[in-house]
Parts: structure tokens; C-alpha cells; sequence
């Protein structure tokens, strides 16, 4: 079962679908036991770092995330499920992040012939070896939508990265958790590969997660 955390955050139904049609068994929920139990849990969104951060405490649901983290569930970030799994964002400041990975969030400056939001396709290099990009050629294209971005701060974790106007750490991957600031919902077939690997991801029996 493929859990997609409900948090009134939106893409919740588009990353749902891409699930449905590559055949997976999805549920979207927010009820503690149902994610705790759950062999692969997802963590989409678009909207604000702090608002989000907000309903996630709302909820009862940082807790949670974290102790999925801890077990070796697999977990995916998606967007802003991405920058929540950070310390911080200059989006909302004094407001904490989840924390499990360290990093902070940016805000995208402002170069000239570049539009902030960044939205659309972006090509991928891929530094190191992930998983969520096994059959992923290098140079891939992406479709991304966001004003902030990561600055992980152990680049070590890195697996892919992008360029607009900056240097955008597009997705990393750390022991059980990883995370990307695109969409692969939203980027045709190859964004449904890399949903594909996520899904055919393992749990990782006696070992720690990375919080």
C-alpha cells in the first residue's frame, strides 16, 4: 500500500492518478495508523512552507512523518513536501521544518530574463547514482513550478540537480527518505519511471531511517 499524506495541501488527486495507472494501491489519508502501517508513504504539495508546516502540526502528523522515517519506510517528498523535510525556509521565517534532512530553502533570485515562479521544463544532471533514477538518462527534462529552493547542506545527498538563475538541488536521497522539487506526476512518461522506481522500492527491515 502506497500512503499519500493529507494535509489540505494541493496535488494530492494528480500524484493519486499517476499512482493508479502504474497500477499501484494507493491510499490518501491523514490518520496516524494508516501511514504508520503503510509500505511506502508520499509526501506531495504546492502552497506555502508555513501554512503547511501549520497543518501538519494541526494534524498530529509531524510526529508521525518522523517515526516513518525512523522505521526505513520508504518516503518520497514531492515539491513542497520537498522543502518541509528541511530545517528552514526563507519563505517563512522562525518557522521550523520537519528537520529530518539538513538544508534550508531559498528563495529563487531574481535574474534578468528568468521568471520567478519558475515554472516549466528544466533538464536534469544527475551528479551521483539515486534511485528514484534508475533508466533515467542524463539531461532529462522535468516539469517544475516553485519560488524557493534547496540548499542542502551535504551535498553528499544530492541526485540530481537543475539550473535557473541558481544552482537548485532538484532532488536528493538519504538512506530511506527521498525527495524532488519537480513534479513527476507532471512529467509524462518519464515522471511515471521515477514514481515506478519509487514504488518498487523495498522496506528496509532492521536498519534506522535518517531522523
Amino acid at each position: 500500500m502506497i500512503t499519500i499524506i493529507d494535509y489540505d495541501a494541493g496535488n494530492m488527486k494528480s500524484v493519486e492518478k499517476a499512482l493508479l495507472h502504474l497500477g499501484g494501491e494507493v491510499q490518501v489519508t491523514r490518520r496516524a495508523e494508516d501511514i504508520l502501517q503503510a509500505d511506502k508513504v508520499i509526501l506531495p504539495g504546492v502552497g506555502n512552507f508555513g501554512s503547511a508546516m501549520g497543518k501538519l502540526e494541526e494534524y498530529g502528523l509531524v510526529d508521525t512523518i518522523r517515526q516513518v522515517c525512523e522505521k526505513g519506510t520508504p518516503f518520497l517528498g514531492i515539491c513542497l513536501g520537498l522543502q518541509l523535510l528541511f530545517q528552514e525556509s526563507e519563505e517563512s521565517p522562525g518557522v521550523r521544518g520537519l528537520g529530518i534532512l539538513p538544508g534550508k530553502i531559498l528563495r529563487i533570485p531574481k535574474v534578468p530574463g528568468l521568471k520567478v515562479p519558475h515554472m516549466g521544463w528544466n533538464s536534469l544532471h544527475l551528479p551521483r547514482e539515486g534511485t528514484l533514477f534508475q533508466g533515467i538518462p542524463e539531461g532529462s527534462y522535468v516539469y517544475f513550478v516553485h519560488s524557493y529552493y534547496l540548499q542542502a547542506a551535504d551535498e553528499r545527498i544530492v541526485t540530481a540537480t537543475t539550473e535557473h538563475g541558481v544552482k537548485i538541488h532538484a532532488s536528493v536521497e538519504k538512506d530511506n527518505v527521498s525527495a524532488c522539487q519537480f513534479h513527476p506526476e507532471k512529467s509524462g512518461d518519464l515522471g511515471l519511471k521515477i514514481l515506478e522506481n519509487f514504488a518498487g522500492l523495498q522496506m528496509k527491515r532492521g536498519r534506522g531511517g535518517v531522523c
